[in-house]
């Protein structure tokens, strides 16, 4: 079973891979240090096979990408009814299914789909 079928990669998910979150709590007047700061988040999507588990998705990204994977978000799409006119009558499709799975790396971890090109 092929795990990874092929990477999504859209003008949102591009924005994910490489976005800057705040962390931590502001500090206060009654003596609790501030904490904040920033954290690079790093996230990727994948159209996976719809019978992979989420253990299954992160072994097959960690060994192909060689990146440490934090957390594996998963979401199953069913397919959208097509529908048109043509001269012979009303045609009716469906397009197929799919799975899509959202991967969180270890910070400082990257994923560049574009330096085999």
């Amino acid at each position: 079973m092929e795990i990874i079928q092929k990477p999504i990669v859209t003008e949102k998910f591009n924005a994910l891979a490489s976005r800057t979150v705040q962390t931590g709590k502001k500090g206060n007047k009654n003596g609790r240090p501030d904490t904040r700061g920033t954290r690079n988040i790093a996230q990727f999507a994948f159209i996976v096979d719809p019978r992979a588990n989420k253990y299954q998705i992160k072994q097959a990204v960690e060994e192909m990408y060689n990146v440490t994977v934090v957390a594996v978000n998963t979401m199953n799409y069913d397919g959208k009814v097509k529908a048109r006119m043509t001269k012979a009558g009303y045609i009716v499709g469906k397009k197929a299914s799919f799975k899509k799975a959202i991967v969180t790396l270890k910070d400082g971890d990257k994923i560049d789909f574009y330096s085999n090109i």
